[in-house]
């Protein structure tokens, strides 16, 4: 099993990653460090994360070569439109501290405004005819974003990163993404989101079918889930503060599932999503300064 991903532009990404969703910055650039020494070779922030000059930091702590480690961050819908989007790749690139970025995503569809969403796409084609990303692609697009998007712009999105999980697969998300030879990346892989945003006991990790399924390998049910992924052909990127779980989170290339256990996994879909629903981002609601490097 590859630990990489090809994309569509031929481009190898790791596919497991290292997240920094709502990682404060004073402990982001030591867990990024923790997660390269481990093994981790891609790193994903966005520019909302307020996180990105911490990022930077930690891959020069690491002491490896800018060309070892494959840097993913997104622009913000209050950077959208053309002009504004380039803009805001030069606000990344200088916080993260690098002349280019290996995947650059929109962070969301902003369906009240899609012209500006069009924009800001096009400037990430202009970003890479220019070399200055060496990938492009989209977070949170539903199907019919993503039809639209294509209509309006040139180059195919290399990825889609969406909510995926055992309890949220979104299947036809993932469909529509494989059918236009887009790459689903997962964020909230393991459903923490559902253990943090619900009001339910249950949770992914103490689900009885992914527990059944980690003591017959010897794994924790954080592995299984991840390894789920990995063998569905999609990139995952879970996140921790935490050394052994960065260590363990990263400990998934060494056994196999089952078609019956993927298959059982699947079969945990409820269709709740845990996190917004991507049509009420508004910059109304969801406006952010993104300050300058």
């Amino acid at each position: 099993m590859s630990m990489n991903l090809t994309l569509n532009n031929g481009i190898e990404m790791p596919a497991l990653g290292f997240g920094v969703f709502q990682t404060p910055p004073e402990t982001t650039s030591s867990s990024v460090a923790e997660a390269l020494r481990v093994g981790y070779r891609l790193i994903d922030t966005a520019a909302s994360y307020f996180n990105e000059r911490e990022v930077g930091e930690g891959i020069r702590r690491s002491g490896l070569d800018r060309s070892e480690v494959f840097i993913e961050t997104k622009l913000w819908i209050s950077d959208y439109g053309y002009d504004e989007a380039l803009h805001a790749f030069d606000k990344s690139a200088g916080k993260l501290g690098v002349e280019q970025i290996d995947l650059l995503l929109l962070h969301q569809p902003l369906t009240t405004d899609f012209g500006r969403t069009v924009g800001a796409y096009k400037a990430l084609e202009t970003l890479l005819t220019d070399g200055r990303v060496r990938a492009i692609g989209v977070s949170n697009f539903m199907p019919g974003d993503l039809a639209v998007l294509l209509e309006q712009t040139d180059v195919v999105p290399a990825v889609n990163q969406v909510e995926v999980h055992p309890y949220f697969t979104q299947p036809e998300v993932q469909k529509a993404n494989a059918e236009h030879g887009v790459l689903t990346q997962a964020w909230s892989p393991m459903g923490g989101i559902t253990s943090y945003r619900g009001d339910s006991d249950r949770s992914t990790f103490n689900d009885p079918v992914i527990g059944e399924i980690a003591d017959v390998h010897g794994k924790t049910p954080a592995q299984v889930m991840l390894r789920w992924h990995v063998q569905e052909g999609r990139s995952a990127i879970p996140k921790s503060v935490n050394p052994e779980r960065i260590a363990s989170n990263f400990d998934v290339f060494d056994f196999e599932l089952s078609t019956a256990q993927l298959g059982a996994i699947d079969a945990l879909d409820t269709g709740v999503r845990g996190g917004p629903d991507p049509a009420s981002v508004t910059l109304e609601a969801f406006h952010r300064d993104i300050p300058e490097a």
